[in-house]
């Protein structure tokens, strides 16, 4: 299925405004992406043609972080606010927005791989017009089971360059990026228990850092990169811990007869909610790191797991359970609202601007804008696709 909506509007230079999008559009399975629009808020660039060797890769690259970015959208000459122009070649990429009275907004040269400098250019542009981050450098891992066995998979934000990370031939599950990207957890199950691993992605470097007896499970970077959150079982019943970045020094937060797992920190890494069943169905609970007693979140729902933080701390994307499926919601923190935005979807986390979501869906993996409503399918073709990790 093949679908995609767009609204043009004029709007001042660096002003950003909103409007509903009325129009339903269906289509056949295809192989490109799934994309449903509600609603939108956008500001329209005009994209001139990229000159250089490398100019129509950039073009290509720079017109898709657009249209996924939702701050920004796609526009001509009559609609656009702003206009990007630039020459690409093999290296380096040298990028021009200019005001529709020829003012500079961004100049810049960028060095590296082409697709890597126009992500640094629109991340940039994103910060520039709208003052919030940008996606486009994001990393993303996940669970996919094309082999026939559960490995992790890492891909761009946008699905591209999707690579098998794991050839364990057993299961690999829970992968969790580090904020920076550099390193990821997973936890294996090669020795025949539950263990977690680290990965450094750059030299490729693993080691097996938590091996209690037990389940050891679902690690979780703390923003800075020094810690990590799981459910350890070591002393009878599965809790959540924080440990070392090496698993050392494992400290115990909670004391429950209930299950707690999946484990999300909050910016600032001073606390973490996670999900535990010791009332029956599974509920959200938030903690001190320092420890105490979690305290229940109220959503509505009777059954909520796999929550995830968002880095700007006002919110929590989890999942619901609703007849025989699942749905993704989200929890306004300051208000203790919950609203339904995805009607099927498992494992949401959050990206870095706080605004998208990717979740899973069977063979897919999805990007969702929860300002417009935007839906797009990123990968398929990989088997069966779960737990999604977002760097920030």
């Amino acid at each position: 299925m093949s679908t995609n909506a767009t609204s043009k509007m004029n709007v001042s230079a660096l002003a950003i405004f909103s409007l509903s999008l009325v129009t339903t559009l269906l289509g056949e399975e295809s192989n490109g992406p799934v994309i449903t629009v509600r609603k939108g808020t956008s500001q329209q660039v005009e994209i001139k043609a990229i000159g250089g060797p490398q100019g129509a890769a950039a073009s290509s690259v720079l017109k898709n972080d657009i249209e996924l970015s939702g701050a920004l959208a796609l526009g001509d000459a009559t609609s656009s606010t702003i206009i990007v122009s630039g020459t690409a070649a093999t290296g380096s990429f040298d990028a021009l927005a200019t005001d529709k009275s020829g003012g500079v907004v961004l100049k810049k040269n960028y060095s590296g791989e082409t697709r890597h400098t126009v992500h640094q250019f629109t991340n940039d542009l994103i910060e520039t017009v709208t003052g919030q981050k940008g996606i486009a450098l994001s990393r993303v891992a996940f669970v996919a089971d094309r082999t026939g066995h559960k490995e992790i998979y890492t891909c761009d934000y946008d699905g591209a360059r999707a690579l098998q990370l794991t050839h364990d031939g057993a299961i690999s599950v829970s992968p969790a990026l580090s904020e920076d990207g550099r390193r990821l957890a997973y936890t294996g199950y090669q020795s025949g228990y539950a263990d977690i691993y680290l990965v450094d992605l750059a030299s490729g470097a693993r080691n097996r850092i938590i091996k209690f007896p037990g389940t050891n499970s679902g690690a979780a970077f703390s923003p800075d990169g020094s810690r990590i959150a799981c459910t350890l079982s070591k002393d009878g019943n599965p809790e959540i811990y924080v440990t070392g970045i090496s698993g050392d020094s494992p400290h115990r937060l909670t004391r429950s007869r209930g299950v707690e797992s999946s484990p999300t920190w909050s910016p600032n890494g001073s606390e973490l909610i996670y999900s535990s069943d010791e009332t029956g169905g599974p509920q959200l609970y938030r903690i001190s790191t320092e420890g105490g007693t979690g305290r229940l979140l109220s959503t509505g729902s009777g059954y909520n797991t796999q929550p995830n933080w968002s880095p700007d701390g006002r919110k929590v994307a989890f999942n619901v359970r609703s007849g025989g499926g699942f749905q993704v919601a989200i929890l306004d923190l300051d208000s203790r609202s919950t609203h339904e935005s995805v009607a099927e979807g498992l494992n949401p986390v959050w990206g870095p601007d706080s605004r998208h979501i990717i979740f899973s869906r069977g063979t897919g993996l999805y990007l969702f804008d929860t300002v417009t409503g935007r839906e797009t399918r990123l990968l398929t073709d990989l088997g069966q696709i779960s737990e999604p990790s977002w760097s920030h």
